[in-house]
């Protein structure tokens, strides 16, 4: 029997093409018809998160290219892919976000499977867990972030920037110039982490390796792991076996940051069960672990002292590792290069912030412990430069049930103080069961109902807040799920900046251009201070030049 080719064909497409119109209805519907976004993929998911994001396609970064404009009508918008891909609500307002991830027994809001399973390559953890695993986990996570880890942590700051000055050769230069000052903020934060999160006496000339190979470095494989990670999650895993110099180079910095956390885990084991404490311990330079004050010595300790109930496995240990190694790494390193880019451009600032350090410690000696919360306006430019490049970028909550949330109404609607989000100017809107509601980190960051003039840098904004560890700053999360390293880097930041301030201004490392003149600060502004997404928010390479002061 013939087949018309032609007629099969067209027929195919006639049925694939209705099938489409009603999922698009379907996925509208069920997001209430909200305003939004109608790309053709979802863009966190495949392939859209791989494509760069465009007119037409919503990729993984769209929240922070689109900044300015996706929320300019309403807080709370819809995104509806018409090909591939479920639908999902965004939301810029803190009072959802209050209502989607606040937690409790009683929550019907968790974090989908897809989203956790970047934070799962290693193992369950803190971040990535829920409920009672997630009660586990920080029954054992939080004894070790306490006030001795802190002054710890605020007395290595400043040991380790004596260490970098000495070994980058910066005394007795007048002035100093950094391609990149990600290459110093990343070594510090990795040596920081070293150091207070597993005891290590590592020092600036000499960087981390795991004991299994000397051929890379943990701090490049961790920036190669952040440069590959939503391949290597997301991809099929044949992608990362192909032939090429990118994916090697990948592969062999997974396994070395394997291997180093897997060598760390068994090492502060040993030594717990062998009864070594940390006067009699030893810690050499080649990364033999000591049990001692640090944070991973006491995760260990609480650990091995919990009931069996809520004892971690190893896999589950690992899992925290990665978490306390590459996230607490990677966002504070790359908040202070924006800080100190943004810095370099607002003279003001910086100043304001160096004079408030020498009145407070004088040119003489280094800070201390004590002088933390008197540091308020350095503390103010951190803050202010995490706020417009938060690294924890969006929350993602999937509804169990079908519920209720109380939303803004969109902004043409919202004529009163912009202020005001009482519940009788919030509108309830149904949400079924398996919805998908993201609460954008940048979007909450840049709405101007919390941060009038959001797109300025104003650290003035923080001048007020009282407590550095107040709540009424957000760009580490909110409730009982904010991060709990919160104050290991702000005091790592904050000693680190008080530092430097001190002994040196920063200024933006002009480049010539082709014209034969030199660009203005305004121009670097523009070139530098732009932002990229792997797993993090993070800026981009930012050169400075630093002068002596004095």
């Amino acid at each position: 029997m013939d087949v018309d080719v032609g007629r099969v064909s067209l027929a195919l497409f006639s049925i694939f093409f209705v099938s489409r119109i009603f999922k698009f209805f379907s996925s509208l519907k069920r997001v209430n018809s909200l305003p939004g976004q109608r790309p053709p993929f979802q863009p966190f998911g495949l392939p859209g998160a791989l494509l760069p994001t465009t007119w037409w396609n919503l990729g993984a970064d769209m929240h922070w290219i689109k900044r300015k404009t996706l929320y300019q009508h309403s807080e709370t918008v819809s995104i509806v892919p018409w090909f591939i891909g479920p639908s999902s609500i965004w939301c810029s307002n803190l009072d959802v976000a209050r209502q989607v991830a606040s937690g409790g027994h009683k929550s019907c809001w968790i974090k989908p499977e897809e989203a956790s399973q970047a934070l799962l390559l290693w193992g369950m953890n803190l971040a990535a867990s829920e409920g009672e695993t997630w009660r586990r986990h920080r029954r054992v996570m939080g004894p070790a972030f306490n006030s001795k880890l802190y002054k710890l942590v605020w007395e290595s700051s400043v040991r380790t920037y004596r260490d970098m000055i000495d070994t980058e050769g910066w005394d007795g230069k007048k002035e100093v110039k950094v391609e990149s000052i990600q290459d110093l903020t990343f070594k510090f934060a990795l040596l920081l982490i070293g150091k207070c999160g597993f005891g290590f006496n590592f020092t600036w000339a000499d960087p981390p390796k795991s004991s299994s190979t000397t051929k890379m470095p943990v701090q490049e494989a961790i920036r190669t792991v952040a440069d590959t990670y939503m391949l290597f999650v997301f991809a099929p895993r044949w992608v990362k076996w192909l032939p090429f110099e990118k994916f090697r180079h990948a592969r062999q910095a997974y396994s070395e940051l394997e291997g180093f956390m897997r060598e760390q885990v068994a090492q502060r084991r040993a030594a717990y069960n062998s009864s070594q404490d940390s006067s009699s311990s030893n810690n050499d330079n080649n990364g033999t672990a000591t049990q001692g004050s640090d944070a991973f010595s006491l995760l260990v300790s609480a650990n091995e002292d919990s009931e069996s109930k809520y004892k971690l496995d190893d896999e589950e240990l690992i899992g925290n590792v990665f978490v306390m190694l590459f996230a607490g790494h990677e966002t504070t390193a790359h908040t202070l290069a924006a800080t100190l880019g943004f810095l370099a451009v607002y003279d003001e600032f910086q100043e304001e912030a160096a004079k408030e350090i020498i009145d407070v410690v004088g040119m003489e000696r280094d800070p201390i412990f004590e002088d933390y919360p008197k540091f308020v306006k350095t503390a103010s430019c951190f803050f202010e430069a995490l706020r417009m490049f938060p690294a924890g970028h969006v929350m993602v909550r999937k509804a169990t049930e079908d519920t209720v949330l109380n939303v803004p109404p969109p902004r043409n609607q919202d004529q009163q103080d912009q202020q005001d989000t009482s519940e009788s100017k919030l509108i309830p809107m149904p949400i079924p069961k398996g919805t998908d509601v993201i609460i954008d980190m940048i979007g909450v960051q840049y709405n101007p109902r919390y941060f009038p003039d959001p797109h300025t840098y104003k650290p003035s904004r923080w001048h007020g807040l009282g407590n550095m560890d107040s709540e009424g700053f957000t760009a580490f999360s909110i409730g009982p799920r904010a991060c709990i390293g919160r104050r290991f880097a702000t005091t790592e930041a904050i000693c680190f900046l008080a530092c430097l301030l001190k002994d040196y201004k920063v200024e933006p490392d002009l480049k010539m251009k082709p014209d034969g003149t030199k660009e203005t600060k305004s121009e670097w502004k523009s070139r530098v201070l732009d932002a990229k997404i792997v797993l993090t928010l993070g800026v981009k390479d930012v050169p400075v030049k630093f002068v002596k002061r004095g």
